[in-house]
């Protein structure tokens, strides 16, 4: 009976990483490797599930001769001493025959594989430089003369290249479901990947080497779309920002004047990003890639002023604020520290992919970005909090929220 006792551990205990290895391998996760939506991340699959399916036979040969020999030359009662031997040349070349045959059918698909996704991509590929920051994505379409930041738009059915490179220490560029990731280093040793999306859908994407104190919370989101709604959305981030005109709006305490641009309710702004045809609605994203970080303990905000935030206000705060040493809005500011606004209200996070992109959370990140995600360069705009650039009141905060909002 302990025999048998001894033999059911050693059988569930070989059985366990087998079972794990299979739970792993499920491709209905949001964000596994499996199932991909390209031909690079296609051929990577092949190459993962032959590693597994080989692995796995190795693993359960190998385990299993030795549960078969623990137990069957198990130590019994009363047993003689066996009878010693010193080596078995034909053993031994024969375990190590073994391994090198596998290595060498490993060898094959994998070298096929690396020449396959690091050829050069098609001379009409949709051209991408991803640069790296700490902590948030910037991507350049140079074809288009397009700046964005932390939201990559692709079209289906066209090979992207992305040249990737950093502006400060090593990162590394990973979308799950569409490639394998790819380290970002200096911009004088510039690294590339290439892929062509096959289906329309939102996907998330991650820095996959350790950065810093953001590491985690540097993330971004990709929208493979048609190539139709490609165009309406280059065609869209070409122009200005949708609201941008509205620089003679009266102060907050003296009411409108004639003549002044009308302020545009908060719930009209937040509405204008949804109905935009040219981005990504926010009500048809996919649960997986709406971020659901928890807001930090401790910073008080009068949510109240929200339904009274005027962009018209915003508009003239922001020109007069540090914003626009810091930040690009198209005719507005010419910044090149942090990313770029031009139509930040049309995306759907921010933080780098850390909170959803609305009036709540636009509002406290703008009073204090740093509490809301550790190591962040930009400064607190409230007043009175420490290191903050701004003598900004929550419902100043509010109106240059509102501004964000309307940018379009």
């Amino acid at each position: 009976m302990t025999g048998f006792h001894r033999a059911r551990r050693l059988a569930s205990a070989a059985l366990t990483p087998v079972f794990v290895l299979g739970l792993t391998a499920c491709a209905g996760l949001p964000d596994t490797i499996f199932g991909a939506h390209s031909e690079v991340g296609h051929a990577e699959d092949r190459l993962t599930y032959l590693l597994l399916i080989l692995g796995g036979i190795v693993f359960v040969l190998v385990e299993g001769a030795l549960v078969f020999a623990v137990v069957k030359f198990r130590a019994r009662p009363n047993a003689s001493m066996p009878t010693q031997t010193h080596g078995n040349t034909r053993l031994e070349v024969t375990w190590t025959l073994i391994p090198a045959v596998i290595l060498a059918i490993i060898a094959v698909p994998s070298v096929r594989t690396i020449f396959e996704t690091q050829a050069a991509a098609a001379s009409d590929a949709l051209q991408v430089e991803v640069i790296g920051h700490q902590w948030w994505w910037e991507f350049r379409y140079p074809q288009y003369k397009i700046v964005t930041a932390n939201e990559l738009y692709l079209p289906v059915g066209r090979t992207a290249n992305f040249s990737l490179r950093t502006e400060d220490v090593i990162h590394s560029f990973w979308i799950p479901r569409l490639a394998g990731k790819r380290d970002v280093v200096h911009k004088t040793h510039p690294n590339w990947l290439w892929f062509t999306p096959d289906s329309i859908g939102s996907w998330n994407g991650f820095c996959a080497e350790y950065c810093g104190t953001s590491h985690s919370n540097m993330r971004f989101r990709v929208f493979t779309v048609s190539p139709d709604q490609f165009k309406a959305w280059v065609a869209h981030q070409q122009t200005g920002p949708a609201f941008p005109a509205i620089a003679a709006a009266a102060p907050a305490d003296t009411g409108k004047k004639a003549g002044t641009a009308p302020a545009v309710p908060a719930a009209t702004v937040a509405l204008a990003a949804d109905t935009n045809t040219a981005t990504v609605a926010r009500a048809d994203l996919p649960q997986w890639t709406v971020p659901e970080t928890p807001l930090p303990a401790g910073l008080p905000f009068d949510e109240s002023v929200i339904a009274k935030a005027d962009p018209a206000r915003g508009a003239q705060m922001f020109k007069t604020a540090a914003c626009i040493g810091c930040h690009t809005v198209q005719g507005v500011a010419m910044g090149i520290i942090g990313p770029n606004l031009t139509h930040v209200g049309s995306r759907t996070t921010i933080g780098a992919g850390l909170y959803p992109n609305d009036m709540k959370h636009l509002t406290m990140w703008i009073k204090d970005a740093r509490l809301m995600k550790p190591g962040s360069i930009m400064p607190p705009m409230a007043k009175g909090f420490p290191g903050s650039m701004g003598t900004f009141d929550d419902q100043q905060i509010a109106d240059l929220a509102a501004y964000l909002s309307s940018l379009k």
